[in-house]
């Protein structure tokens, strides 16, 4: 009964039910890991507790990456190419692996002034929920995933700039070890902008070959 109504939803150009929650599991942690973030620079959580609590978020989004994998393995049919939906998973475990590292160094190099990144996991958060309504649409509005990803992809984009931004802030000042710090961490951010961006362009590529 279970494949049948699984193959009834993918008939009408629904997201496999499975495929669908492993999707929003694992950007569900991905963006529990930007709130994280946001939480430590604002001084509501302590570098080594977000330290900590950031490899319990990790874990769990590999756990329902994992999920997808086998899901797709098992699955007859699915909504996208399962190149699109793997290369989709991958690039949103890039977006929580980088916050990762940005918590992990924050946590190492023990900077002051975190408060001016903000901005940054502002949009990152934004591109997350925005990756979030899109792989919703590939469950119950297939007509408007194309808009999602496009919002998703600009966020990306915006990320990007923001970090040209505070790397010519950077570079107009003295070169401390401080400095170098801050543009290890900016730099980042940067990454999980990319991310983000490449996850949008996986939706968008396997809604056009539909």
């Amino acid at each position: 009964m279970r494949r049948l109504r699984r193959m009834l939803d993918l008939m009408r150009g629904r997201m496999d039910s499975a495929l669908s929650d492993a999707l929003i599991g694992q950007l569900e942690a991905t963006k529990e890991g930007a709130w994280l973030a946001m939480a430590m620079i604002g001084g509501e959580m302590g570098r080594t507790d977000a330290h900590e609590r950031m490899r319990e978020i990790e874990h769990r989004g590999d756990t329902y990456r994992a999920a997808l994998v086998e899901e797709l393995a098992d699955a007859l049919v699915t909504p996208i190419d399962r190149e699109d939906l793997f290369r989709l998973s991958r690039f949103i475990d890039d977006v929580l692996d980088s916050l990762r590292d940005f918590v992990r160094e924050s946590y190492l190099y023990r900077i002051k002034g975190q408060r001016r990144f903000a901005p940054m996991l502002d949009q990152v958060v934004m591109g997350i929920e925005a990756l979030e309504e899109s792989v919703r649409a590939l469950a119950a509005r297939p007509s408007a995933v194309g808009t999602d990803a496009l919002e998703a992809k600009k966020i990306g984009g915006n990320i990007r700039r923001m970090y040209q931004y505070e790397i010519a802030r950077i570079f107009s000042e003295e070169l401390t070890s401080e400095a170098m710090k801050e543009r290890e961490l900016v730099r980042r951010l940067e990454i999980v902008g990319m991310a983000i961006g490449d996850a949008a362009d996986a939706i968008a590529d396997g809604a056009m070959k539909r």
